[in-house]
């Protein structure tokens, strides 16, 4: 067992310490050396992800800029045709699209989805690249994993949202990149300890870690500091009773609920001493008609989305 503090990750002004966990001494060591230094990395501003095609960060900053046009986000989003598709494919979705009215432009699409969702399934294709690329293909699985169930707990936070005044559209994006700090995580083990990554204690080291180290890869990417909050505090179970839930509360039970949608049916969900879930007003009865209504759409939403 170390005797010294645990190191602590910044990210922003917050200083997060992860739980202790249980582990051998030569695992512990390597495992907290490598998080160590990702946190070190990230403070400092730089977010280093191998094989993450930077069309992503190319749309985001399109968007966020009031002087873009939809010609120009048509114009950067047509260059790469397999994004285009990904993103008709999504918009014709039963989720995104009720009516079923086929879209077959570009324009059209990106404008019914809006901001948050072409993000989302901008996400979407850049994980799909980055798991079909040969230098990551040691961690496809997970990967896919990973983002299977994100798509879930992205359509949970949409439902729950409808209970709130947090937009849909917004909660959606937010679940969907609840992970990213795993994400970021897996793809930067990959090669650097041969065993490491399998390791039983390493992932139970990156779950004590991924919700800051996803906070601070969201900060560096600008992302508003709502969802940065939301997915730093999504396990934070004693956050106080709030008259007005936020996103923070909408990703917490959505977490939760998307833990539950593993399991078969009947699901119990334990809403013991997690105030989130009364900040919203939503019982134990009620989590399994989110959760049907949820799990309508997440097998068509993950085929859209490329999974």
């Amino acid at each position: 067992m170390l005797t010294s503090p645990a190191p602590t990750y910044q990210s922003g002004k917050t200083s997060v310490p992860p739980s202790g966990t249980v582990a051998p001494e030569k695992v512990r060591l390597a495992a907290l050396e490598f998080l160590g230094f990702l946190a070190t990395e990230l403070s400092s501003g730089k977010v280093n992800l191998p094989c993450f095609p930077d069309i992503v960060l190319r749309i985001r900053k399109a968007l966020e800029d009031p002087k873009n046009t939809p010609a120009q986000t048509v114009k950067i989003v047509g260059a790469e045709p397999r994004l285009a598709a990904r993103l008709l494919q999504t918009a014709n979705s039963a989720t995104f699209n009720p009516t079923g009215r086929p879209i077959t432009e570009l324009r059209t699409a990106i404008t019914r989805l809006g901001h948050q969702l072409v993000q989302s399934a901008t996400m979407s294709f850049a994980v799909q690249h980055m798991r079909d690329h040969a230098s990551l293909r040691s961690i496809a699985e997970p990967l896919s994993s990973l983002w299977k169930e994100s798509i879930s707990v992205g359509l949970i936070c949409q439902v729950v949202a409808r209970r709130t005044r947090v937009t849909p559209d917004e909660a959606f994006l937010t679940g969907l990149l609840h992970g990213i700090g795993r994400l970021y995580i897996m793809v930067r083990a990959v090669g650097k300890d041969s065993g490491l990554a399998q390791q039983s204690e390493f992932q139970e080291m990156i779950a004590s870690w991924q919700a800051s180290i996803g906070k601070a890869v969201l900060e560096n990417w600008e992302f508003a500091d709502h969802m940065c909050e939301a997915v730093a505090n999504q396990r934070d179970y004693e956050r106080p009773l709030s008259e007005q839930p936020d996103l923070s509360d909408i990703l917490i039970v959505s977490v939760i609920m998307g833990d539950a949608l593993k399991m078969p049916a009947p699901r119990v969900v334990d809403l013991e001493g997690i105030s989130s879930f009364e900040s919203i007003g939503i019982t134990a009865e009620e989590c399994e008609t989110i959760l049907t209504e949820a799990e309508q759409h997440i097998a068509s939403l993950q085929d859209a989305l490329g999974c």
